[in-house]
């Protein structure tokens, strides 16, 4: 006999006929024997109209007011499937987030699990009961000790579900939904869009970081860190959808379930050199043909960044391991543009920190610099993305650099790698593609070239909640009154824009001549993989898709397991519809969603 988390969408349920058809499926399950613990969301539209109710009293209701109203559509859910279930003849109990035991900070709208007590719901599953919780609500104990009703924000019945089976133990947990699994990309923009029958919880994060919304981030974390077996299939069929597969389970720390430590790796891989390009011609086709190049003479490039500039050019730089340089020296060198400049150096060392959710963590990423700022070390090159955070640095540093970043983030030697081989062998270099358009991107020019500068931008940004993603230091280097200086873009969520600008006002005082420049409309697209570590040439593939549909990248940016280029807002689609079929990944069969839930 098994213990299954089974959870079902606001789709799922978003009728009686509906409830009535998954009360069946539960049924039918029961009857095998097996345990089960059922978390829904709230039915159809219901958490919309709630918060249309609110906000035709007020423009800003309070949020504690707004937990108190969102919680009820889940309530009505439960009380319906656990009705349908007895009428099923199988027994069924409803338990809103409270009485099942989800404890939660005290941040109303976006609260964190910090454990569930678990002690209630075994006693209703001893008892023969099918369990069926209400997912996107906790309790919190309040001020005074008294207990208020959370709720944990977008995605939260995904959460409650995760949560739930890593406290108890779960066999499986089960995400049904009206789609099939995870595809390959959103199939209401690409028709061929394929269904992935496994996906590592990593790409999963950086898939469902980059708009994949079948699954929410937070979900992905839990079942990553805890090791829970999660599984996302369709609740109107029985094919057998996405596995996500993890690392081995670990212990629920004292910390909280969903504040244990983000960080729980750090790597150093030395004898890196890194080639920069500066006024390359910004145009179609200059990236894919200088990657294209460098993979056809054998050479495995490592992180790739690109920075927009002023004018008519860009600036590339890249890194690969020293025994190498000589050879991409000289094919770019060949090949390089009239009027473009070409630097190499050496005696580099790429340090990483790796984890889930770490840029959905603002303060993360801020740590790291500042504690490399606090003992010296400049950042020579940044790379960013959901579960790693790299930067290069002086090889001669490389030692403390890795010792910092054990320290500040609590890692035993059993967490730390040193010079560790590619990951991913076997693996496909690309099992999925994104296409994020709620992305803007923002410029600060004359940052001075000295260690702490981007930590101070991070922290700024960290303190005021603000989530950046892609971030590119610019290679061109130029004097101002404090010094040489160099520009640092980076993308964020549209909403945060202004907010971003506010939090960055007062640090901009302290550089003299710098500027806060806001981009263009902007669209990223990015194809994520396992397997690119092991495979060179993906990077080329995927700036020849987007060359040959006729379309400039406005900036580069990758990490060890996702490659992003950003575009001009219009040019989206036809990037993403690109790279789609540029990895292999179109086929005949197509899905189309049965409801609102997005099937990637």
């Amino acid at each position: 006999m098994a213990l299954y988390l089974q959870k079902y969408g606001g789709t799922s349920v978003g009728n009686i006929e509906r409830i009535k058809a998954i009360a069946q499926r539960i049924a039918s399950v029961k009857s095998e024997g097996h345990d089960l613990v059922v978390v829904v969301s709230a039915m159809g539209h219901s958490t919309d109209e709630l918060t249309n109710l609110a906000r035709s009293i007020t423009s800003k209701p309070p949020q504690r007011e707004m937990d108190m109203l969102l919680a009820t559509g889940e309530q009505v859910s439960i009380a319906l499937l656990s009705m349908a279930l007895q009428a099923e003849g199988c027994r069924a109990v409803s338990m809103t987030g409270p009485q099942v035991g989800i404890v939660t900070e005290s941040t109303h709208g976006k609260a964190r699990i910090l454990e569930v007590r678990t002690e209630r719901i075994r006693k209703r599953l001893s008892e023969g009961n099918v369990v069926v919780v209400a997912g996107f609500q906790g309790t919190s104990a309040g001020s005074a000790g008294t207990p208020e009703i959370t709720t944990l924000g977008r995605g939260g019945s995904d959460t409650s579900a995760v949560a739930l089976a890593a406290a108890l133990d779960a066999d499986a947990c089960e995400i049904y939904t009206d789609v099939p699994g995870v595809l390959t990309t959103d199939p209401r923009k690409v028709p061929e869009a394929q269904l992935m029958p496994q996906v590592s919880c990593d790409e999963m994060l950086e898939l469902a970081s980059l708009g994949a919304a079948v699954l929410h981030p937070r979900a992905v974390e839990i079942a990553r860190n805890y090791g829970v077996s999660l599984i996302v299939r369709s609740s109107w069929s029985d094919e057998p959808g996405t596995r996500l597969f993890s690392q081995p389970s670990r212990r629920i720390g004292s910390e909280g379930l969903e504040l244990g430590k983000p960080v729980d790796r750090a790597e150093l891989l030395e004898g890196q050199a890194v080639v920069a390009l500066a006024h390359v011609p910004d145009e179609p086709g200059v990236a894919a043909r200088l990657f294209e190049g460098l993979g056809a003479a054998g050479l495995n490039v490592d992180l790739i960044v690109q920075a927009t500039h002023d004018g008519n050019s860009n600036d590339i730089a890249f890194t690969l391991a020293e025994a190498e340089l000589p050879a991409a020296e000289a094919f770019c060198r060949q090949h390089m543009s009239e009027g473009s400049q070409l630097q190499v150096q050496t005696g580099l060392a790429k340090l990483s920190i790796g984890g889930a959710g770490i840029m959905g963590r603002p303060g993360v990423a801020a740590q790291l610099f500042d504690g490399l700022s606090k003992v010296g070390i400049s950042l020579r090159m940044i790379a960013t993305s959901e579960v790693k955070v790299s930067c290069l640095i002086q090889g001669e540093q490389a030692a403390k650099a890795l010792r910092t970043a054990a320290q500040g983030f609590e890692l035993g030697d059993h967490q730390l790698q040193h010079n560790p081989l590619p990951r991913g062998e076997g693996e496909p270099d690309v099992r999925g593609v994104a296409l994020d358009s709620d992305q803007a991107q923002l410029t600060v020019t004359s940052v001075p070239d000295r260690p702490g500068s981007a930590a101070a931008l991070c922290r700024a940004l960290a303190d005021a909640s603000i989530s950046l993603d892609t971030i590119v230091q610019s290679e061109r280097q130029r004097q101002s009154d404090l010094g040489l200086c160099r520009d640092i873009a980076f993308t964020l969520p549209r909403d945060d824009l202004s907010q971003a600008s506010e939090a960055l006002r007062p640090l901009l005082k302290l550089w003299p001549g710098a500027e806060l420049v806001a981009g263009k409309a902007i669209a990223r697209v990015s194809a994520v993989g396992a397997g690119m570590p092991s495979t060179p040439g993906s990077a080329a593939k995927m700036f020849k898709a987007v060359a040959e549909a006729g379309i400039n990248i406005e900036m580069i940016a990758t990490s060890e397991i996702r490659i992003s280029c950003v575009v001009q807002e219009d040019d989206g689609i036809e990037a993403l519809k690109a790279v789609h079929q540029a990895f292999g990944l179109n086929g005949e069969k197509r899905y189309q969603a049965k409801g609102t839930e997005s099937p990637f």
